[in-house]
């Protein structure tokens, strides 16, 4: 990895030091370039380079818009990954801009801390995450029915038009009761499923933090409440 690095600071070095900016390289790349789509343009710490996602995975572009770079920035200083970090920060979510309403919600204790599930009642580690959530308290939880299996979109209508919801998800999730209710009530799933896709969720359960953060898998009750002490929640 260093020695790519090396490789590409020198050719770098090639293009002088013109005084680009992150509208000056994007007109560049679209002139030259016009079908390659680099989103999320912006400097970085180092001269003459820009990180950008083209298909989903972070890139370096430098500022004559000529070189694109794929790998790991690392700071020497402290070792630090500036790339994990841009990771991180794509990974992240606007949690104030979900639309809760379309969500079943369960507040415990004081409710103070508050998370989003997106869950299918047929998975298996959907089910295991929901046990491992009935051990949180002081937390209000916002879970999205998310069907991505065929055969949960219907169980899912018949909870969200139940009379009690909580209670129908936690016997169908839980114990594999289907509800008694008919599906015919307007329900958000259809909803639920094109917020899943926009938000990049190709699998279940996912967690979100009102930190934004966002994290896959059926998490232990443990680790939740370590990313909650992490972020000061």
């Amino acid at each position: 990895m260093l020695r790519k690095l090396l490789i590409f600071s020198l050719s770098l070095g090639l293009s002088g030091l013109s005084l680009a900016s992150v509208d000056t390289v994007s007109a560049k790349l679209a002139q030259h370039y016009p079908n390659i789509k680099i989103n999320d343009l912006k400097a970085t710490e180092m001269q003459g380079l820009y990180s950008g996602s083209l298909d989903n995975q972070i890139v370096y572009l430098n500022e004559d818009a000529q070189h694109i770079f794929v790998g790991s920035m690392i700071r020497l200083k402290d070792r630090h990954n500036l790339t994990k970090d841009l990771a991180v920060q794509r990974n992240r979510i606007d949690f104030k801009k979900l639309p809760l309403q379309d969500a079943l919600k369960t507040v415990r204790g004081n409710g103070k801390r508050q998370l989003v599930i997106f869950s299918d009642p047929n998975c298996p580690y959907c089910k295991t995450l929901e046990g491992n959530l009935a051990r949180l308290n002081d937390v209000t939880i916002y879970t999205f029915m998310y069907p991505i299996k065929t055969q949960s979109i219907i169980p899912s209508k018949q909870v969200w038009c139940s009379a009690n919801r909580e209670y129908a998800w936690k016997n169908l999730i839980q114990n594999g009761m289907k509800p008694s209710a008919p599906a015919s009530c307007e329900t958000p799933v259809e909803r639920n499923l094109q917020l899943g896709k926009q938000l990049g969720l190709q699998g279940t359960p996912a967690i979100i933090f009102s930190s934004g953060d966002k994290v896959m898998g059926a998490y232990p009750a443990e680790k939740i409440e370590q990313v909650w002490k992490d972020k000061g929640l």
